[in-house]
């Protein structure tokens, strides 16, 4: 039995579909009943407020404490209930905008909001750790699904023909198929030697080539840019961290463990979301 917070959600829903034997639990907020986990091989920890929603002041502090405070509530239910693995999601948002560098695990965390939350995000599963749970963070990219997320905000402009490169369209897009999320969290449960950070990405590309490739699935023109300028102008920050960054990460941990993504190839990943 795997325990899974977040479970309605685009991941959870995704992990329930592929057959897991999961139990959902509530959102834990400071707080989670350690006999929610009785009997619990593991717990998947994917609740979270959205980042996609306007970057309000409140907002800011949801998606801070929503992870934070969420986390250390589910570390403390995982070591009261005996529960000896934790798999929690984390962002390549942790990387802050890194330019050109290839960032594998072992990259330095970057600056900025995303960047600071990412940081505490994965911290606050420390009193797991030190009890002895194996703990993973999923460094997720941009995970691709036509049911949610980025790429469900994406399409129906790029539908119409008015999609094209953010900015310049050079900054480094990293993403994996929902699929291939699903597999990864299947395998950090099971296997012991994934601990600590891993990059859940398949690849990454700039972003510019994305939006031509999203345009090429769906038969549509993609060059219609969106200045950065106007970016930042309507959504500051926000613009500024998850669409005009730059973090070309890259999935080492995995790699090094002979994975093998069912969507390795972008363009049969996102023609499998379009048709």
């Amino acid at each position: 039995m795997i325990a899974v917070t977040g479970a309605s959600g685009m991941v959870g829903t995704a992990l329930a579909a592929a057959g897991d034997d999961l139990r959902a639990l509530p959102r834990p907020g400071a707080g989670l009943d350690p006999a929610l986990l009785a009997g619990c091989a593991a717990v998947v920890h994917l609740a979270g407020a959205s980042v996609g929603q306007r970057w309000t002041a409140a907002h800011r502090a949801a998606i801070r404490d929503s992870r934070v405070q969420g986390t250390a509530a589910v570390a403390r239910a995982c070591v009261a209930a005996g529960v000896p693995v934790l798999v929690c999601a984390s962002a390549t948002g942790f990387y802050g905008d890194a330019g050109e560098t290839v960032c594998s695990e072992a990259a330095p965390p970057g600056r900025g909001f995303l960047a600071t939350v990412c940081q505490e995000w994965e911290a606050a599963a420390a009193p797991a750790r030190a009890a002895g749970v194996r703990v993973v963070h999923l460094r997720l990219g941009v995970v691709l699904s036509r049911r949610g997320g980025a790429l469900a905000r994406m399409l129906p402009a790029f539908r119409l023909g008015l999609g094209g490169p953010l900015g310049d369209g050079r900054q480094w897009m990293p993403w994996i198929a929902l699929d291939d999320v699903v597999a990864v969290i299947r395998r950090a449960v099971a296997d012991p030697l994934l601990e600590g950070p891993v990059n859940t990405v398949a690849g990454a590309l700039r972003q510019g080539d994305f939006a031509r490739a999203l345009g090429a699935a769906l038969h549509r023109p993609a060059c219609l840019r969106a200045p950065a300028f106007a970016l930042k102008a309507l959504l500051g920050d926000q613009a500024r961290e998850l669409l005009l960054t730059s973090c070309r990460a890259e999935p080492a941990r995995l790699l090094a463990l002979g994975h093998r993504f069912l969507h390795p190839e972008l363009g049969p990943a996102l023609k499998a979301e379009t048709d």
